[in-house]
């Protein structure tokens, strides 16, 4: 039996069915445009109203008749009022528009992503924080990760920034090594490549974990606003310190957190240890302080390396000397050596006669070596002193005669250290990427952050003493004779950098008495260390009994050549 066709309204009645309805959508969203406004007025007035008869219920009986009295009032004044009853009716339409407004939801709890991340990180932290025995355990796999973690926070690339962790009072977080696997999983899970902060509360079996922002390196070298005897070695987090400092960051002038270092008689830190990769920012650290020193003191640098890294010192107005061979370095050193000393007997003796202190012994003096592990090993090559061994007078003795040593080497470097050198550098600084372990080695203690893997140049730790460990980060101080500087801080750097005398200083002969021991001890060395050596000044027992201070390097030298 033949099958009838379909009915022409059925067989193709859907195509003018789905037509119908886009015409129908498209005409209600035209139409909720153009009537936007007045929907947004009507539920306005809604809320208003709502809102008017919420806080009518609420309002006591025995006042409700002086209110409806005040309203009869203002409605009586507004209606008196030229242009009144208009201006109201603005009024009330504004007021409906802004509390009709559209607004965006609040965010009320994590997304699917956020909650995933979440529950992630607490099945990874089930095994540290569980234990078999415990009744009604607080992690536990599957169980509920919102009772453990008590607050969180996300950035808009989804990971976290921050997350607070209750855990069970039996976790042995008294123990280092158990809040480090802590640390480190959190780390791990919480994604790579930037700082952590962990803060412990025991009391309150209590984690909580922050990302810090990141310090500025824009920050250049400038004259800071300091006391005498105090050094910027850099900036830190705002919550680290209770000090600020105006300082000018690229156009604008911010106001930062320094990590200011105290030097003099009363400190407990006298001398600074730096240590760090190759482009790291130790030298530039040196080349900062030098700059800082010069405002009060005079200083002595000393380049291991022998890069010239420290030329644009040379003949500066209180840079002693700026030695870069073996003989030179020897030279002052033991020239440094014999001023402490010297230092030390005038201020005795003023002491006990009742008189002040000489001037030229108050003058703040400064020895700055870098790389000394380089001249280590050449002294060691060539039968002659180790420069460190010539440091231990500096050293012990440098905070009552106002000599103050800082000095920088590498982390491969660290075992030809002499223990004199470890014992009195007491302010230590680490730059550059390095392992929690060898941070702890050189602070004394565990940084307050994940280090990262990759950091700027001048980014890392300091500690000052017994004090708490603070990120650093160095102002740029670049060397202004460098191509790769740029104009903007080059000429930040020579701006604070004090002038050169008039008169270029000459070049002198060895002078005469024990000075000559140390130049023909660089006899066989080359032409640059007898030059270096050239420089150092005459001996410090000759002067002391004519009670007269040393002549620096500089000065005893233009002295030898006028003679």
């Amino acid at each position: 039996m033949a099958r009838r066709p379909l009915p022409r309204i059925l067989s193709s009645g859907s195509a003018s069915i789905t037509r119908s309805r886009e015409i129908a959508r498209t005409a209600a969203d035209s139409a909720t445009d153009v009537l936007h406004p007045l929907i947004t007025i009507l539920r306005g007035l809604r809320l208003l109203a709502v809102s008017g008869r919420q806080k009518w219920a609420a309002t006591p009986k025995e006042r409700r008749g002086p209110k409806l009295f005040l309203a009869a009032a203002c409605v009586l004044a507004v209606a008196l009022v030229p242009y009144g009853p208009i201006l109201a009716l603005v009024t009330v339409m504004g007021a409906a528009a802004w509390k009709g407004r559209e607004r965006t939801p609040v965010k009320t709890g994590p997304d699917e992503a956020e909650s995933t991340r979440l529950r992630a990180l607490y099945e990874a932290l089930v095994p540290y924080f569980s234990v078999s025995e415990d009744p009604d355990p607080l992690f536990a796999h599957g169980g509920d990760w919102e009772k453990a973690f008590d607050g969180y926070a996300f950035d808009g690339d989804g990971r976290l920034t921050r997350l607070q962790v209750s855990y069970p009072a039996y976790f042995t977080d008294g123990e280092a090594a158990a809040r480090s696997r802590i640390e480190q999983l959190l780390h791990t899970k919480s994604g790579r490549g930037r700082e952590y902060r962990f803060a412990w509360d025991e009391e309150a079996n209590r984690l909580v974990m922050t990302v810090p922002a990141p310090l500025s390196t824009s920050i250049a070298a400038q004259r800071f606003v300091t006391a005498p005897g105090e050094t910027v070695l850099g900036f830190t987090d705002p919550d680290a310190v209770r000090r600020t400092v105006p300082v000018r960051d690229g156009d604008t002038t911010v106001d930062a957190s320094p990590v200011v270092w105290r030097t003099g008689n009363r400190s407990t830190e006298p001398h600074l240890l730096a240590v760090g990769q190759p482009g790291s920012g130790t030298t530039t650290l040196i080349r900062s302080i030098a700059v800082q020193a010069l405002q009060q003191g005079d200083v002595l640098v000393i380049d291991g390396s022998g890069t010239g890294e420290y030329g644009t010192l040379t003949g500066r107005t209180g840079v002693l000397a700026v030695e870069s061979g073996l003989g030179g370095a020897l030279a002052t050193l033991e020239w440094a050596a014999h001023e402490t000393e010297r230092r030390l007997i005038f201020t005795n003796r003023a002491r006990q006669g009742g008189h002040p202190v000489p001037e030229d012994v108050k003058r703040p003096l400064w020895i700055l070596l870098d790389r000394p592990a380089v001249l280590g090993h050449l002294a060691a090559a060539d039968g002659r002193t180790d420069p460190q061994e010539l440091l231990q007078v500096p050293l012990r003795h440098g905070r009552a005669a106002g000599v103050t040593v800082v000095l920088a080497d590498q982390f491969d470097a660290l075992e030809t250290l002499t223990e004199t050198v470890r014992a009195h550098t007491r302010a230590r600084v680490v730059l550059g990427p390095a392992s929690r372990e060898q941070i702890t080695a050189v602070l004394g203690a565990e940084p307050n952050t994940t280090p990262p893997p990759e950091v700027p140049a001048g980014r890392g730790y300091a500690r000052l003493g017994t004090g708490p460990v603070l990120r650093l980060q160095v102002p740029a101080t670049p060397d202004p004779y460098d191509d790769a500087t740029s104009d903007a801080l080059r000429r930040a750097v020579l701006d604070v950098l004090p002038e050169r005398p008039g008169a270029s200083p000459q070049p002198a002969s060895v002078p005469e008495g024990p000075a000559d021991t140390a130049t023909d001890a660089a006899a066989d060395a080359d032409a640059r260390d007898d030059a270096d050596t050239a420089q150092v000044p005459v001996a410090v027992e000759a002067m002391a009994a004519e009670s007269r201070p040393v002549e620096p390097p500089a000065r005893a030298q233009a002295a030898i050549a006028e003679g």
